[in-house]
């Protein structure tokens, strides 16, 4: 197993997280995205609305679509077969892991403790999520990290936000950010995301 780092994901330095709890909201999520400049989504397996919500948003075309929050073998093949074109997990999952390998679609899993991350390794990934992140003080761990895992690069989520976004993204550990501020003024229509995105975007440009 391997990362497939050329993989459009890996050109994205902020990954929207979208926790769906209405599906009325799905269409402001997707055109707020385009609209914005910031074409990607990781949509949470959590509830009823998430795999229906990924289907959709998969099918524009104009969005890279992922789900995250998938924690089985099972929840994967079905995000796969709905258009999840890369899958976030919460935890570290060797057939997690190997059914995304065999689909041949990229996986950042979550990892908190050197013995996550070396697992991690073992399983030929260079790229994890730190999750929790805000809970453990995800900077100091980076920190840490950085010295001894010199190949690995994180993706902190959990606790991040406008306010401490740019410090996260300056870490030399770190690839991406994880957030769900991005999509959060999805009630309010289209444009609240739009507005959101864009901020995204001048901020990692």
């Amino acid at each position: 197993m391997s990362t497939p780092l050329d993989h459009p994901l890996f050109r994205h330095r902020v990954v929207p997280l979208a926790s769906v709890r209405d599906p009325r909201h799905v269409d402001a999520i997707g055109d707020g995205l385009a609209a914005g400049g910031l074409p990607v989504v990781e949509v949470a397996l959590r509830g009823e609305h998430g795999l229906p919500a990924l289907r959709r948003l998969a099918g524009r075309g104009d969005l890279l679509v992922g789900a995250g929050t998938v924690l089985s073998v099972t929840q994967a093949h079905e995000a796969i077969e709905a258009g999840a074109s890369f899958l976030v997990t919460p935890g570290l999952d060797a057939e997690v892991v190997g059914a995304a390998a065999d689909a041949g679609v990229p996986i950042v899993p979550g990892v908190l403790t050197p013995t996550e991350v070396q697992a991690a390794i073992g399983l030929g990934l260079s790229r994890l999520k730190l999750f929790p992140a805000g809970v453990f003080d995800g900077l100091a761990l980076l920190g840490a990290y950085a010295d001894v895992y010199r190949d690995v690069l994180f993706m902190p989520s959990g606790g991040i936000g406008p306010a401490n976004l740019a410090e996260h993204l300056s870490h030399p550990a770190v690839f991406a950010a994880s957030g769900s501020w991005v999509v959060a003024g999805a009630s309010q229509g289209a444009a609240a995301v739009a507005e959101a995105a864009r901020h995204v975007v001048e901020l990692t440009s």
